[in-house]
């Protein structure tokens, strides 16, 4: 179906953090797959961990115990504030998961009623992106997502983010002739909306707000967690603990799954209440505990800063060279944002003209080219990758 407008090209392999069409080009790939690929195309520790499980099983469903699922849980929990975790197969049907979670809570905990126009509220904010599927992309404060599906799932609200001001109104608002809000949905930093960093000062003030007040507070870390942001959970770049936070993207190197982590006090789901057939099944789990092994066994952490610190040097150096046409650049890690001033070509022309000299990369809105290569990135190909951007940006005169 014609779902994607489709760039001019068929990716046919790759290999690190190159890929190659079908006409044999090859491409400094910065895009790895929207933020997916984790250890690059075609990771040798990566292929031998998976051929060696689909020799033994692929699937069995849910039915049953998953020794892969559990130690994937484990190895989660045990790195991160969650207790628990529930697979599924997407960040969307990740997010899902936490909206259904947070649903329950409002009633079970906060007392929160079930009368049409006085259920749950979960509060989001402006220019957040958290899936496609209908309750998701009604949590998404963006109405060009919304058009030609209403009506929208009810019972959310949106605020601009990074805003205490705005936040501590609409609670208030919310909260006015009793309990309503049941959940905040954030992420701690904005990729689809425009590489907007959270500010720690912000998070910290909506923490303590939702310890007040008994509400959820659920962090979206499908795009920034699993090392992106250079610390292994994007919740520890603000020294913010979330009762609840989902993964997907990153996780699988490539493998779809997703999972939402909780705490042991937002551990509210019980049999039937929520499942998947897919999720947590032995092949997804086993590219997860590769993907969480490889980052410790390479040290892939302090190389993310590293390479993170490097490229927004590179970027700087490449705003200070064309004033005219580039703004700033913003991010964590190896998820940054280049962002262009209006009078500049728009993002998507700037990546067009890019693929044109061998280089993929990704819009974030309109004026903002995102930045989200394979974490094995070096510098030598940072290098390249903003040399080959300033080439694409000459090009367009």
């Amino acid at each position: 179906m014609d779902t994607y407008a489709r760039f001019p090209i068929a990716l046919q392999r790759g290999q690190g953090v190159w890929v190659w069409d079908t006409a044999g080009k090859r491409y400094l790939d910065c895009v790895a797959g929207i933020a997916v690929c984790t250890l690059g195309h075609s990771d040798r520790r990566l292929r031998r961990t998976l051929s060696r499980q689909l020799g033994q099983l692929q699937h069995v469903s849910n039915l049953y115990q998953i020794p892969e699922q559990e130690q994937l849980a484990a190895a989660i929990t045990g790195s991160s504030c969650a207790d628990r975790v529930f697979f599924c197969n997407s960040g969307a049907e990740a997010n899902e998961a936490a909206i259904k979670l947070a649903r329950k809570h409002g009633h079970q905990v906060r007392g929160i009623g079930t009368e049409p126009g006085q259920g749950p509220v979960i509060l989001t904010a402006q220019a957040s992106f958290h899936g496609r599927t209908l309750a998701a992309v009604t949590a998404t404060g963006q109405p060009k997502y919304h058009q030609g599906f209403e009506p929208m799932v009810e019972g959310f609200k949106y605020f601009p983010y990074n805003d205490t001001a705005a936040f501590e109104s609409l609670l208030e608002q919310c909260e006015a002739h009793g309990p309503r809000v049941a959940a905040v949905l954030l992420e701690p930093l904005q990729g689809e909306g425009g590489v907007h960093p959270g500010n720690r000062a912000f998070f910290e003030r909506v923490r303590q707000l939702c310890d007040a007040k008994q509400i959820l507070l659920i962090f979206d870390e499908v795009q920034i967690g699993v090392g992106r942001s250079g610390r292994l959970w994007g919740y520890e770049q603000l020294g913010v603990e979330p009762d609840a936070f989902t993964l997907a993207k990153g996780l699988g190197g490539g493998i779809p799954i997703g999972a939402l982590a909780v705490k042991a006090k937002a551990d509210l789901f019980v049999p039937g209440e929520h499942a998947s057939t897919f999720g947590g099944n032995p092949f997804a789990c086993r590219a997860g505990l590769t993907v969480l092994a490889e980052l410790e066994r390479r040290q892939l952490l302090p190389h993310v800063q590293a390479m993170g610190s490097l490229l927004q040097e590179l970027l700087a150096g490449l705003v200070s060279r064309h004033p005219g046409k580039l703004e700033g650049v913003r991010g964590w890690g190896l998820l940054q944002g280049l962002v262009l001033r209006s009078e500049a070509p728009s993002a998507p022309e700037l990546v067009k003209a890019a693929m044109a000299q061998g280089l993929l990369l990704v819009p974030a809105g309109p004026q903002v080219v995102r930045f989200v290569p394979p974490l094995v990135i070096n510098r030598r190909q940072l290098r390249r990758a903003v040399a080959l951007l300033e080439r694409a940006l000459l090009s367009l005169g």
